[in-house]
């Protein structure tokens, strides 16, 4: 395929591909991070990459060079690694991607990876990005995304993945799930919300956060509690350095109440026991014979 160096070829189907890409699209380093995580992980085999040549103004997104122990020069360009995870378990299997946001040929780039993922008989694609927010850094990061499908919309919600409703300027992801859309494929996105007056990088705590909207997702079996003591380390660290800057303090201490008071549950909302209760007595008034029977359609509550 043109602009894929293939290095290896994973046997069977990746029916699942997590997808993630450095620069804008990236705050504090929080969505590659995540799916570097899950290479290491998992031990994921690199075999393949896309040729950067023909994306990248490299006047503006430099490659990197560097000496090695035997004194030779080494450039290192932007990379766009493709992964696979191949378990006993095929359902599990893996395709994950991590690249660099390209500055050229954005629909041409990203139909490179639909089709690979349509060569490995992907069933469902799963992007991951980050973005600077007005959020405190002391709460449960916020996460929002996005599906093309009803059902996988729902399961986003559920999952506390809140529809962003964004508009504006976009960046390569919205080009890559045009073309996931073009191509009939089902795809999500989850986004994770940084702090935007932390200037560290990379942000553990947003990393953890995506992860664990995806662990549900996709079930995806994976220890997440190294990235949470990272995460925690990484609070206690800003919390210490903005402490000594009362006017940011007073700020950060702005947007916990805002968000306390975002996530406060109103009074006048019944408890879920309440409302499964009211449910199941609604269910069974619908039923047919005047006894109340306890099953709607033969099928048991």
């Amino acid at each position: 395929m043109d602009g894929l160096i293939e290095h290896d070829t994973p046997e069977g189907k990746l029916p699942t591909m997590l997808v993630a890409f450095a620069g804008w699209p990236d705050a504090a380093e929080a969505a590659t991070r995540a799916v570097r995580f899950l290479v290491r992980k998992l031990r994921a085999k690199r075999f393949a990459e896309i040729d950067p040549e023909e994306f990248y103004d490299f006047t503006h997104v430099r490659p990197h060079s560097r000496v090695n122990r035997r004194g030779e020069r080494i450039i290192r360009w932007p990379q766009n690694d493709l992964y696979y995870y191949s378990p006993k378990d095929e359902s599990r299997a893996l395709l994950l991607f991590m690249g660099t946001e390209p500055n050229l040929k954005w629909r041409t780039y990203s139909n490179i990876l639909t089709t690979v993922a349509q060569r490995h008989e992907v069933g469902l694609i799963v992007s991951l990005g980050a973005l600077l927010d007005a959020v405190p850094h002391t709460r449960e990061p916020r996460v929002t995304g996005g599906a093309s499908s009803h059902e996988l919309t729902q399961k986003a919600e559920w999952l506390g993945i809140k529809n962003s409703g964004y508009q504006g300027p976009t960046g390569i992801h919205t080009a890559f799930t045009d073309a996931c859309t073009r191509a009939g494929m089902t795809h999500a996105s989850i986004w994770g919300h940084c702090p935007h007056y932390v200037n560290t990088s990379p942000d553990p705590k947003v990393s953890h956060a995506l992860l664990t909207r995806l662990r549900s997702l996709i079930d995806i079996d994976v220890d997440l509690e190294e990235l949470h003591i990272a995460g925690s380390a990484y609070q206690e660290e800003v919390t210490k350095v903005i402490a000594k800057q009362p006017d940011v303090s007073n700020y950060v201490r702005r947007l916990e109440r805002r968000y306390d008071d975002a996530h406060t549950v109103s009074e006048d909302i019944p408890s879920p026991e309440t409302m499964v209760r009211e449910l199941e007595n609604f269910l069974r008034s619908q039923s047919p014979g005047d006894d109340g029977a306890d099953d709607v359609d033969g099928q048991g509550l």
